[in-house]
């Protein structure tokens, strides 16, 4: 029936999406019409007084048309969030890693201010008073990375033999605190070591978060680049130039993969 053919082509006018889904969403939408077409004639209904209330019962041109056109909108929002969510989980991953590398940074100036106090503290007398043991494990206890500080008295120790001898020596004084380290945070503690003049040599143990960096980084750039990739083969299918080939560029290239989606589809538009 022209009619049915014509209405539904009045309805699809101008919607964007893949042709082939459009088709069959055509198809169906004529198969309901011819049906209800057929019933209403059955009742007594002539073929023009049919199809005119079988249209009517659909909703109306103007209506079916804006549910039409809400249909395919849908599913291109749906690929936009897409896009969206892999660009906001890849934005929060590097800005959550940025802050961890910070926090990091921060944390080895201080190491490194303490370790200088110590020695300012140790080099101020001749021998370690009860005065200065007080002075140097308040300063630990004003960080809150340090967990343990020792120092070691190296005189008559070579440059070359130091860390072997701090390895078995005993310390002249050791000072440890708790540090908050539960077991999610995925904290590794590292001696940090500094010596000072001939005497000293300060051995400091100290806590660092960088596991996490490399979690977060890592499982960022897993979700975009699945959600990206997605987001792609989604666009291609709409396209109608959806092939395993691309589906690969996209999974291992990425965004470059894409660029060339979209270079080789304006190539082909040009030569056609």
């Amino acid at each position: 029936m022209k009619q049915i053919e014509a209405y539904v082509e009045e309805l699809y006018q101008g919607v964007g999406g893949n042709k082939k889904e459009i088709n069959e969403s055509k198809k169906e939408m004529k198969s309901h019409l011819l049906e209800a077409v057929h019933e209403l004639k059955q009742e007594g209904k002539s073929e023009k007084e049919a199809i005119q209330l079988a249209i009517e019962r659909f909703g109306g041109e103007q209506e079916m048309r804006s549910v039409v056109g809400q249909l395919f909108k849908a599913q291109r929002i749906f690929a936009n969030w897409i896009l969206y969510l892999a660009i906001t989980v890849l934005l929060l991953s590097i800005v959550a890693v940025g802050l961890l590398s910070a926090y990091e940074n921060e944390n080895a100036s201080e190491n490194s201010e303490v370790a200088s106090a110590v020695h300012e503290i140790l080099t101020s007398q001749g021998s370690l008073t009860d005065s200065m043991k007080t002075e140097i494990a308040a300063l630990i206890d004003g960080t809150d990375q340090i967990s343990k500080v020792e120092i070691y008295n190296v005189s008559g120790v070579g440059v070359n033999s130091v860390f072997d001898y701090v390895e078995s020596a005993k310390p002249e004084y050791q000072y440890s605190k708790s540090v908050w380290s539960p077991d999610w945070l995925l904290a590794n503690f590292y001696p940090y070591g500094s010596g000072g003049g001939d005497k000293w040599y300060v051995q400091m143990e100290t806590r660092l978060i960088g596991s996490w960096m490399g979690i977060i980084l890592f499982s960022g750039l897993a979700v975009y680049a699945t959600l990206f990739t997605i987001w792609a083969i989604i666009n291609a299918y709409h396209h109608r130039r959806l092939n395993i080939a691309w589906i690969i560029a996209f999974a291992i290239f990425n965004v470059v993969g894409y660029l060339v989606y979209i270079l080789v589809g304006k190539r082909k538009m040009r030569y056609n």
